[in-house]
């Protein structure tokens, strides 16, 4: 639960007027003025700062913390035993290969990581929800949808371990590379969306960002852009309450999928625990979207279960209890438990999949250390499609200081 402070504010006047009520400018009667005055001034109202919000958030939920199926009037799934087990495993393996991809970090083979622990059914339920031909753009936590892409999870940490700036051909798999830049990405997805309505394609686009990245301007005019020319865009807000150091109630007076009302099309909050909802809902986006009938926003409510990226320390700044609440309401666990009780899934199926999770962060280890380190000159090869003068001075500049170290080297 989060929590909000609520800022006392003066009431506005009503500007309704009543024909039955009249105003007039006669003096109050002494009586009047003497039982006014007898009468306790009004204290003003305190503000009720750090005040709750509501405990249970209005989402869309089709399976509780527990485990248990459950309808919505307006979003339904009916899924296959081996489609459930799919989604599963998905979420199973992103989890590994994410724990990984931390290790390493931790063991100096990358720079930095981003984990998407918590996340792991916002980004299987929607990534799964997407066709062939959707084009996505992701931020930089992005690797459950990466998975549903068929993106290779090892293509992913190229960059973070600075052998490339992506690794991966985005027109290959329709997943643009990783946006560091918080919350650019909208704008590219709006922009690509008017392309593809332009067209006449029969296609939607996906845009992931940040509860932190909704305070951006440039989600605020993507919003715009998108609704004026009915961009067949769904924007996919991962709201895990958390925008690095700063919690939710920093960033919005109001529930984040109220925005969408502001500029003209509609928004809905689902439970980003729960991937049959998140699967449901951004389906239903999609297919709105491809009918022509403009952009919607989808807030995931979730939790980030651990740091930011690995250059953050969560327990500056979050409770234990916090945690500890939301992981009662884990998303791999939930959805364990309904395949369970319903003899969707045996014990043979979760001891396979686990010594495939294994199998994969082996995979994955080898691979980032087997990784080739760059050509430092290949820097200066692709920042202008025909040169630039300015380029290659600093080209020769930057060879000239990586002969330096030869030269010394060969003095001593």
């Amino acid at each position: 639960m989060t929590v909000e402070s609520t800022a006392a504010r003066t009431p506005r006047r009503s500007s309704k007027r009543t024909s039955a009520v009249k105003t007039t400018t006669n003096k109050p009667t002494k009586a009047t003025a003497k039982a006014t005055a007898k009468a306790p001034a009004k204290k003003p109202a305190k503000a009720t700062a750090g005040a709750p919000r509501n405990s249970e958030p209005e989402l869309v939920q089709l399976l509780t913390p527990e485990g248990e199926r459950v309808e919505h009037p307006d979003y339904q799934v009916d899924l296959t035993a081996e489609e459930l087990r799919g989604l599963y495993r998905d979420m199973v393996l992103t989890r590994r290969f994410d724990a990984e991809a931390t290790a390493l970090q931790r063991q100096g083979e990358l720079g930095l990581w981003a984990s998407l622990l918590g996340q792991e059914a916002a980004q299987i339920g929607s990534g799964r929800a997407l066709n062939d031909d959707d084009y996505v753009f992701p931020t930089y936590r992005e690797h459950g949808v990466a998975w549903c892409r068929g993106v290779d999870p090892t293509n992913l940490l190229g960059m973070f371990r600075g052998v490339n700036h992506g690794g991966w051909d985005p027109n290959s798999n329709n997943f643009h590379l990783y946006t560091i830049v918080i919350g650019s990405q909208t704008l590219h997805a709006t922009g690509y969306a008017m392309g593809v309505a332009k067209d006449g394609a029969d296609s939607a686009v996906i845009a992931y960002f940040g509860d932190g990245a909704s305070s951006q301007g440039d989600v605020a005019e993507s919003f715009t852009f998108s609704a004026v020319y009915n961009a067949p865009v769904v924007f996919f807000c991962q709201n895990n309450q958390w925008a690095i150091s700063e919690p939710t109630e920093k960033q919005t007076r109001v529930p984040l999928y109220q925005r969408a009302q502001g500029f003209g099309f509609p928004g809905v909050r689902v439970d980003g625990n729960d991937v049959l909802a998140c699967l449901a809902v951004t389906r239903a986006a999609l297919e709105r979207a491809r009918r022509g009938e403009g952009p919607m926003l989808i807030e995931a409510f979730t939790y980030r279960m651990g740091a930011h990226t690995t250059s953050d320390d969560p327990t500056k700044y979050r409770a234990d209890e916090e945690r500890a609440a939301w992981e009662a309401k884990d998303p791999i666990l939930r959805l364990r438990r309904y395949l369970e009780a319903e003899g969707a899934a045996d014990e043979a199926f979760f001891t396979e999949l686990e010594a495939e999770s294994e199998a994969l962060g082996k995979r994955v280890r080898e691979a980032v250390r087997a990784m080739p380190d760059p050509d430092p000159m290949a820097m200066f090869d692709h920042v202008y499609a025909d040169g630039n003068p300015l380029v290659d001075e600093e080209r020769a500049q930057f060879a000239a200081y990586q002969a330096s170290f030869a030269d010394a080297e060969e003095d001593k």
